[in-house]
């Protein structure tokens, strides 16, 4: 398992793939265990079948997920010589798909209250400040304000310039006067004092650089202060920041490819989401109900 968990990273799979692929397998790792199975040449159509039986207390989505990691487990076993037959045929295929849901947005008062809400009169005010407003004036995720360094900030050409860790995509962006001055006032009276080449560190000992669920803490914790209505029902994290500058940027008719390379997409396929949350320009495309009285009515009940 663990040969065929470096394998997919030879194949591109990124380390979220690799780690979900290890849950599903180390599940199925559970369950010849219990059945006595000590070698996957052992492994027979009744072994299949009894776990893929077993995993109807499951999600439909975390079932699609698991046949999806055993399907392409066994075909490795049998091209590689470990199992005689290729038993992937066993593994039905799934017709799950995921619901397409609206990103969460901030309207642009809701985010100035936001930014209004941290207290920079203190070390940790003036850190959450600056990893609030990465988020909410660049759109970078929260993976990449986490692990942004020094030499990712190039102050002779007033530009931000790093490598996405979610899709290894090379990006530039603009360092804003706001972002720039806030950045400055964070290292010049709130960074603890550290070797560590990352800009942003924990506010109390041991001074180790951030992690993603504490920004994602952090965001929610201020929109609470703000007094934001309704975040229960909403995302409320750093995510929801980035979706809300796309959002903004629709609403300024700022072109697609342009938000695009704003985010760091890929394509602009992955930039058409935010399409369905830019309502004003939807209701131009509204057509009006005909009369029931009209030819295309006609038989209707």
């Amino acid at each position: 398992m663990q040969r065929y968990l470096s394998y997919r990273k030879t194949q591109g799979a990124s380390d979220d793939t690799v780690n979900n692929n290890k849950l599903y397998l180390h599940r199925l790792l559970e369950f010849l265990e219990s059945n006595r199975v000590k070698k996957f040449s052992e492994l027979d159509n009744q072994h299949i079948l009894k776990f893929i039986n077993g995993l109807g207390y499951y999600s439909k989505s975390t079932i699609h997920c698991m046949l999806s990691s055993l399907r392409g487990f066994l075909k490795y076993l049998f091209e590689n010589g470990i199992l005689e037959y290729n038993l992937t045929y066993l593994v039905p295929k799934s017709s799950y798909k995921k619901e397409a849901r609206l990103p969460t947005t901030y309207t642009k008062d809701e985010i100035k209250h936001l930014l209004a809400s941290v207290d920079r009169g203190n070390p940790k005010g003036k850190r959450d400040f600056v990893m609030v407003l990465l988020a909410a004036r660049l759109g970078l995720r929260a993976s990449d304000i986490c692990g942004l360094k020094f030499e990712n900030v190039h102050w002779e050409t007033n530009t931000i310039h790093l490598v996405q860790k979610k899709t290894k995509k090379k990006i530039e962006l603009p360092l804003l006067t706001e972002v720039g001055n806030a950045i400055i006032d964070y290292l010049k009276f709130g960074r603890p004092q550290s070797d560590l080449p990352y800009l942003f560190l924990r506010a109390g000992q041991p001074y180790d650089r951030l992690e993603e669920p504490t920004l994602h803490s952090i965001v929610s914790f201020y929109l609470k202060q703000a007094g934001i209505k309704n975040i229960e029902n909403k995302k409320h994290g750093p995510h929801a920041l980035r979706h809300s500058l796309a959002g903004i940027l629709l609403e300024k008719k700022t072109p697609l490819p342009v938000i695009s390379e704003v985010l760091g997409h890929t394509n602009t396929e992955g930039t058409k989401t935010y399409l369905r949350i830019d309502l004003d320009t939807l209701r131009q495309c509204a057509l009006d109900v005909l009369p029931l009285n009209t030819p295309l009515f006609e038989g209707v009940k």
